[in-house]
């Protein structure tokens, strides 16, 4: 599983974990989130997020 950074606040995406409270289960994959779906922090689209390296 991997994780995701919004590069303009820092909120970081687990798939792992996903965002129950978004109705996005836990082990949902970065690419299986809509592209409508922002940052739950900041707003940003996301376009404006990265994977991060561990």
């Amino acid at each position: 599983m991997k994780s995701y950074i919004c590069v303009v606040c820092g909120f970081i995406y687990h798939e792992e974990e996903g965002l129950p409270e978004e109705d996005i289960a836990p082990g949902t994959k970065w690419e299986d989130i809509p592209m409508s779906w922002v940052c739950p922090e900041c707003g940003a689209g996301k376009e404006d997020f990265e994977m991060m390296e561990v």
